[in-house]
């Protein structure tokens, strides 16, 4: 791959990345100096991976053909033919105009890659690669999503694999590359925080997957396990009757407690982190109040079920959380009380009691 030069690598990780991800571009911004490029370059890639994958053009066989010849690249070594291949296919059919700046923008990509130290080109080449196994998960294990045909994970095992795949690599990743880059954490645990981690992501995954219930529905998948539904009188077919939802509810409730005990080791991670390492600390404040607050939203609206529900917060939540937040991250007990008063109406929808 032709070398990439500051200026191609600054638009990248700018305008490029701005274009697929507003809010992840943000994270991305506050960082540390040293983390913004091998994390920018590790979302750029897993954004392309997941392009492909979920297009609408193509049958599943082909986007998996397609995945699979990424990742490929992806592990290296990167050739200019193939990847030209692969620009090629995923600029074919339903590409946005910011997602044709993405696949333009592959090569430089991949010159990125190479050009990282060889730790963290490890690092990133093993986290997209794990990402895309999610993806291939989708893809083997769901119908494509206008064939009318539903089809849902089997156990909870399942489920819990699905959310390290998607998101709790992310967080193993996000641990040593952090650990890598700053000094100020040379002395964490590294397997006990990259364990919280991983929780960190799977707690983020698993309140997405609650909350889009319905559209997933919509398009053949039922990422709740189907002997948890069969263990209340349910099928995956049931999950399309919004008057199914009090039956339903025992489901979702067990989901949304799982889901609550990652938020409380996510918690202790962010608390781990020096208070001195404000911007850190903030890139990992921020997604665990908007996964906290859309958990309470998801386990106090009882519309689980309803295609036309809206179960997320508002963007003007989301730019006064943000706006604040410098004002209480150095304090831990300022950021417990944030995220205890969401954690708190979670539990009192659960009728657990109160961690506090």
């Amino acid at each position: 791959m032709p070398p990439v030069d500051g200026t191609a690598s600054d638009r990248l990780l700018t305008d490029v990345l701005k274009g697929v991800s507003r809010s992840f571009y943000l994270t991305i911004r506050v960082l540390p100096k040293g983390m913004r490029q091998p994390v920018g370059l590790a979302y750029l890639l897993a954004r392309a991976a997941d392009t492909i994958a979920d297009r609408k053009a193509g049958p599943p066989e082909q986007r998996l053909e397609d995945l699979l010849a990424f990742r490929r690249l992806v592990l290296g070594p990167s050739e200019a033919t193939a990847l030209q291949e692969v620009v090629t296919e995923g600029l074919a059919g339903d590409a946005t105009p910011e997602e044709w700046v993405m696949f333009d923008s592959l090569p430089a990509a991949f010159s990125l890659l190479d050009s990282l130290n060889s730790a963290d080109q490890e690092r990133v080449r093993g986290v997209v690669t794990t990402l895309t196994q999610g993806m291939e998960m989708d893809l083997t294990t769901f119908p494509a999503g206008d064939a009318g045909e539903l089809a849902p994970l089997s156990t909870a095992s399942d489920l819990d694999r699905y959310t390290y795949l998607v998101a709790g690599c992310v967080g193993e990743f996000w641990t040593t590359t952090m650990a890598a880059h700053q000094r100020e954490l040379a002395g964490w645990d590294a397997g006990k925080m990259s364990e919280a981690g991983i929780r960190f992501g799977k707690a983020l995954q698993l309140t997405n997957v609650l909350r889009d219930v319905p559209r997933d529905l919509r398009n053949g998948r039922c990422y709740l396990p189907a002997d948890g539904l069969a263990a209340v009188g349910l099928s995956p077919e049931d999950l399309k009757d919004p008057q199914n939802a009090g039956r339903a509810k025992p489901v979702f409730e067990e989901w949304v407690r799982t889901a609550l005990g990652h938020f409380y080791a996510a918690e202790e991670y962010l608390t781990a982190i020096p208070r001195r390492s404000v911007r850190l600390r903030l890139a990992c404040l921020w997604p665990l109040l908007l996964g906290l607050a859309t958990l309470a939203k998801v386990a106090r609206s009882g519309r689980w079920l309803e295609p036309d529900s809206t179960l997320k917060v508002s963007r003007r939540w989301v730019y006064w959380m943000m706006l604040i937040s410098p004002l209480k991250i150095r304090s831990n007990s300022l950021v417990r009380h944030w995220t205890g008063i969401h954690r708190r109406q979670v539990e009192r929808t659960l009728g657990a009691p109160s961690s506090d």
